[in-house]
């Protein structure tokens, strides 16, 4: 985030309902109430792992300063988090490389001890050096490839970019997202569609092609034959800065908890009402911390998913809990990750920009 232009009874009791206009059924469409999981949260720390880095030359506690905003995926009965660590040694606040953590009840994880994506010495270095890799989300293709979006920092400017892998752990990077006269346009959080195929998100296409919404401002929108290769759609209008005319699908509401900024949260999930966009946002409502980030839900249409149908009034995730208020960047809760496993929703979010935690909705 950081980068800016039954239900067992040790659940926490606080259910955050407040996503919901009020108690009816006119918000059935979201998903609803998540509950943190205060027994065990924050679910994963900084850590001690140490790799040799391509690029310094040298052993790197690539983890020791903060991990937060993590991807999830379910393979082999196992929740796997692909999450963002940071150094303490990259001039930009710590370079970022992507941690892998694994669990059998979605909730208590081990982690391997070395990144499995990382800046190296590749055609992919002038994007990703030093800043690194961050914030990824992930999908599955139905031949069982994982499609991991993420962003690379240069120093100067986020860009949204692919890779891709069989087993989660040896990862090809696939290049930039936006091309041509949007290659040097700050972009990144790509929320790929899908539907939930047993315990897997598998990316599904609507109207013949593959879409993905992204964006730390606005949310655009682009599509895909492949997943790999990305058309943004574009509008009639040009953006402020005249650095292009992509289609805003989602935009931020003043005095609403998303006033100053929407981006893309873990995938926009297909239901029977239309394609669920579980999203970030950053404040601008004074009942709410100023800056503070929080977590809304969009509803888009199956045979349109450019056009906006339904969306929440309020937040439904917010900042309460010291982890969550205290660290990096004060008052955050950033949503990037989500399975269902063992009939559970689990969603996992990086919390003040340092640690990971993780709510569940049983539905």
């Amino acid at each position: 985030m950081k980068r800016q232009n039954s239900i067992p009874v040790f659940f926490s009791v606080l259910l955050l309902t407040i996503g919901c206009k009020n108690a009816n059924d006119t918000n059935s469409w979201a998903m609803l109430p998540f509950t943190k999981i205060d027994s065990v949260n924050p679910i994963l720390s900084p850590g001690v792992g140490e790799f040799l880095c391509p690029l310094l030359k040298t052993k790197v506690k690539w983890e020791e300063k903060d991990v937060f905003n993590p991807a999830a995926t379910v393979r082999h009965d196992t929740v796997f988090l692909l999450y963002r660590a940071e150094d303490v040694i990259g001039k930009f606040a710590g370079t970022s490389r992507i941690g892998l953590a694994f669990s059998l009840d979605g909730i208590h994880f081990k982690r391997r001890t070395e990144p499995v994506l990382f800046p190296d010495e590749d055609f992919m270095k002038e994007y990703e050096w030093e800043g690194g890799i961050e914030d990824p989300r992930i999908i599955e293709r139905e031949d069982g490839l994982y499609i991991l979006t993420y962003t690379a920092y240069d120093g100067k400017i986020a860009r949204l970019c692919v890779a891709t892998s069989a087993d989660l752990i040896h990862w090809t990077k696939q290049g930039l997202v936006l091309n041509g006269k949007y290659k040097d346009q700050w972009s990144k959080s790509g929320a790929i569609v899908g539907k939930r195929v047993g315990e897997k998100i598998i990316a599904t296409k609507l109207e013949g092609k593959y879409w993905m919404y992204f964006g730390d401002t606005d949310l655009f929108i682009a599509n895909s034959e492949d997943l790999i290769h990305w058309q943004p759609v574009e509008d009639n209008a040009r953006l402020p800065d005249g650095q292009g005319n992509l289609k805003s699908v989602l935009k931020p509401r003043p005095g609403y908890f998303d006033s100053r900024l929407v981006e893309s949260g873990p995938y926009g999930l297909i239901t029977d009402q239309g394609v669920l966009l579980l999203y970030n946002g950053m404040n601008g409502d004074t009942a709410i911390a100023k800056g503070a980030y929080c977590a809304g839900q969009a509803l888009f249409d199956l045979n349109d998913p450019t056009r906006l149908i339904n969306r929440l009034e309020k937040n439904f995730l917010r900042p309460d809990k010291n982890y969550e208020t205290l660290g990096q960047v004060n008052q955050v809760c950033f949503i990037e990750g989500m399975v269902h496993f063992k009939e559970t929703w689990y969603l996992y979010y990086g919390t003040a920009d340092s640690q990971i935690a993780v709510a569940a909705l049983k539905k």
